[in-house]
C-alpha cells in the first residue's frame, strides 16, 4: 500500500553512543553521542510518500468505495491494537505481564484542578443563541476571546483580530482541513523528521496530501550544534530531493514545542525557516499544540505569533488546541490563525462538518478568559508536576545507564531502547512479544512519531533512532523497572518510528517489528 517512491539517494546513518549517563549541553542530551559509522554501500530511498494507496491494497468489503477502503484500514489497523490493550491490561499487582499503552499522548497530571474550574457555574450556561447554527468560524464571543488568549500567550507586537480565528473541533481537524484547502491531491508537505506520526494520516484522508521528510540526525558536529537541529540547508536540500522525484511541494509543517523531541527553536530559526519558505513560496503551518507546557524556562520559547515581523504572513497559519496544554483531548478544541482570509474562509465552510456545539464554545470562552485562574493556579501546578515528572523519569533512566535526549517541553524523552529490548542484550531479534523500538510518553502515553529508518550496521537496528519513556506515575516507574530489563511488561507501539503510515498486513515493505498504532493523539 505504502511504498517508497523508486529513486533513491543515500542517507546518513545516526546512532546512539553507549549506555553510559553522561550530560552533553545539558539540556541536549544524556548518553546520546556521535554519528554511527557511515554504511557507504547502503542507500536509503531520499523521499517516501503516500502514494496511490489503491494501487497495492486490497480489501474484502465490495460496499466501499476506494477512498472507502483505505480509511477503514486506518481505522482497523488502530482499532486492532487499542482491542488487544484492552484485553490485557497491564496491572502491577494482577497482571505485571500485561500490555502497556504506549499510544495515547494525554496530560492526566492535572485532571483535578481542571475538574474543579470546569464544575464552577460560570461554565454552566443554556440560551436560545447557543441551541442554533452558529458561524461557522466559531460564536464571535469565542473567536474574540481566542484572539486575546492567543495575543497575550504568544506575546504578539499587536493585538490579534478576531476575523482571523477559525474554531474546529481539534487539532486533528485543523491540520486536515488546511491540508485539503490548501494542496492540489498528490501535493506534499514538507516536515522535519522526527516527528507526530499522525499527521500522516490527518493530511491524507480527505485531501490525499503527501509528506516531503527532512532528515534530522542526532549527530552533534560542534558547539553550535544539538542533536536533530533543523537548519536552512537541510530544508533545500529536502525540497529539491522532493521536486527530483516528481513531487510537487505546496508547503512546510513546523511543530514548536517539537513532539517529539521536547526542545524549540529559537526566534531567529524561525525567522530563518518562515524565509525559506516565503523564497519558495510555500505556505507554512505552525502547530503550537504545546506552547504553554514548556516546563523549563531557559528554553526561551517565543510564539510564531511574536515574532516581530513575518516574511508572509498570507502563508503563515498558526494552530493550537487545548488538548495538551489543558489536558482537554475529550473536548476537542482547537483553533487556526490566520491573516489570509481565503484560507480561514475554505476551512471555515469544513467546520460544517468539524464544528464545535455552542455549550462547549461557550465554556471555552469562560476558560480562555479566566486569565487570573490559568495564570495563578494551572499553570505554575501543571509545569511544577510535568518537570517533576521529567526529573523522576529522567533519574531512573541514569540509574539504568539508558542514554536520551532531555528537552524540556511537552510530555516526552526520546530514550535509545534497542540494547535493553533485545533478547541477551544482543543488537539481534527482539525478545519476545517487544518491538526492536518502542515509544512511550507524558502523563499518559503516545504514538511514535515518524523518522528516517537508518542504514543497518553492526550495533544499529533498523527501524529508527529511538523511542520515548514514560513521565507517569506508578506505572511508568514499573515500566522502567520491568519493561526497559525486558523481564515484565509488553509493550504494544503504535506506528513504530518511521517514515509515514504503517504498511498494511502482508506489505513485504513494512520493517521489522512494526506494531499497530493506538488511538490518540
Amino acid at each position: 500500500m505504502y511504498t517508497p517512491l523508486q529513486k533513491e539517494s543515500r542517507a546518513p546513518a545516526t546512532c546512539f553512543g553507549s549506555a553510559t549517563t553522561q550530560d552533553v549541553g545539558s539540556s541536549h542530551q544524556d548518553g546520546l553521542e556521535r554519528e554511527c559509522p557511515r554504511n557507504t554501500d547502503r542507500k536509503l530511498p531520499g523521499l517516501y510518500g503516500v502514494g496511490d494507496p489503491t494501487a497495492m491494497f486490497s480489501s474484502d468489503s465490495s460496499c466501499l468505495s476506494s477512498r472507502g477502503k483505505v480509511i477503514k484500514w486506518f481505522w482497523d489497523s488502530a482499532e486492532e491494537g487499542y482491542r488487544t490493550y484492552h484485553m490485557d491490561q497491564y496491572d502491577e499487582d494482577k497482571n505485571p505481564s500485561g500490555i502497556i499503552n504506549l499510544g495515547t499522548s494525554e496530560n492526566k497530571l492535572c485532571f483535578d484542578l481542571l475538574s474543579r474550574r470546569l464544575s464552577q457555574s460560570d461554565m454552566l450556561r443554556v440560551e436560545p443563541s447557543l441551541l442554533q447554527y452558529p458561524d461557522w468560524r466559531g460564536h464571535p464571543f469565542l473567536r474574540e476571546e481566542v484572539a486575546k488568549f492567543l495575543s497575550y500567550y504568544c506575546k504578539s507586537p499587536a493585538p490579534l483580530k478576531p476575523e482571523n480565528v477559525v474554531v474546529l473541533n481539534g487539532g486533528a481537524s485543523v491540520f486536515s482541513a488546511l491540508a485539503t484547502v490548501l494542496c492540489e491531491a498528490g501535493e506534499a508537505f514538507l516536515i522535519p523528521t522526527p516527528y507526530y506520526g499522525a499527521i500522516t494520516q490527518h493530511v491524507y484522508l480527505y485531501g490525499n496530501v503527501r509528506l516531503a521528510f527532512v532528515y534530522l540526525d542526532s549527530e552533534v558536529t560542534g558547539l553550535d550544534t544539538r542533536p536533530f537541529q533543523l537548519t536552512v540547508e537541510k530544508l533545500e536540500l529536502a525540497l529539491q530531493g522532493a521536486k527530483s522525484e516528481g513531487v510537487k511541494v505546496k508547503g512546510l509543517i513546523l511543530i514548536n514545542p517539537q513532539n517529539p523531541l521536547g526542545n524549540v527553536y529559537s526566534p531567529r530559526e524561525l525567522q530563518e525557516f518562515l524565509g525559506f519558505a516565503a523564497r519558495h513560496k510555500l505556505h507554512v503551518i505552525v502547530d503550537e499544540v504545546y506552547m504553554l507546557s514548556v516546563f523549563e524556562e531557559s528554553l526561551g520559547y517565543r510564539s510564531v505569533l511574536g515574532l516581530k515581523r513575518l516574511p508572509d504572513p498570507q502563508r503563515t497559519h498558526v494552530m493550537w488546541a487545548t488538548s495538551k496544554d489543558f489536558g482537554m483531548s475529550g473536548l476537542r478544541f482547537g483553533t487556526l490563525y490566520t491573516e489570509n482570509r481565503d484560507v480561514a474562509t475554505a476551512v471555515a465552510s469544513l467546520c460544517r462538518y468539524h464544528g464545535l456545539s455552542g455549550l462547549l464554545q461557550f465554556q471555552m470562552a469562560q476558560l480562555l478568559r479566566d486569565r487570573d485562574w490559568i495564570n495563578q493556579v494551572y499553570l505554575p501546578e501543571n509545569h511544577s508536576r510535568l518537570k517533576a515528572a521529567h526529573t523522576y523519569v529522567s533519574g531512573e533512566l541514569r540509574a539504568l545507564g539508558v542514554p536520551f535526549l532531555s528537552g524540556g517541553a511537552g510530555f516526552f524523552l526520546w530514550v535509545d531502547l534497542r540494547k535493553v529490548t533485545q533478547a541477551g542484550g544482543r543488537w539481534g531479534s527482539a525478545a519476545p512479544g517487544l518491538p526492536p523500538l518502542a515509544r512511550a510518553a507524558g502523563p499518559s502515553c503516545v504514538k511514535p512519531p515518524a523518522c528516517r529508518p537508518p542504514v543497518p550496521s553492526p550495533g544499529h537496528l533498523g527501524g529508527g533512532d529511538g523511542a520515548l519513556a514514560p513521565l507517569l506515575g506508578q506505572q511508568g516507574a514499573a515500566f522502567l523497572r520491568q519493561g526497559l530489563r525486558v523481564q515484565g511488561a509488553r509493550l504494544v507501539p503504535g506506528d513504530l518510528c518511521r517514515q509515514g503510515p504503517p504498511a498494511p498486513p502482508g506489505d513485504a515493505e513494512a520493517p521489522q517489528g512494526a506494531g499497530r498504532q493506538i488511538p490518540g493523539g
